[in-house]
């Protein structure tokens, strides 16, 4: 591994945890959830960057699974916040 691919994982995990710090400290839900999308996309791109890095090309398949639950996730979360009532 090159010092170059090293420095791109910890870098991708650095935003991975500023989005985690977004999504606790965000004022409204859907910033929360924007925050958590954040996260699972970044997430998506780490498990394809690390199965490369390990030679095995069906960490690739993972991660595309990861990206179809996550998209299916957000919508079903986004869809139940905009037909419950909020209490303010």
């Amino acid at each position: 591994m090159t010092p170059v691919l090293v420095a791109v994982c910890i870098a991708m995990l650095v935003v991975m945890a500023m989005a985690l710090a977004r999504a606790f400290k965000a004022d409204t839900v859907y910033d929360r959830i924007l925050g958590v999308n954040m996260f699972g996309t970044k997430t998506v791109l780490f498990i394809a960057v690390v199965g490369y890095l390990m030679g095995r090309p069906d960490f690739l398949d993972i991660a595309i699974v990861y990206a179809l639950i996550n998209f299916i996730g957000m919508v079903a979360v986004l869809r139940f916040f905009e037909y419950t009532e909020t209490i303010d």
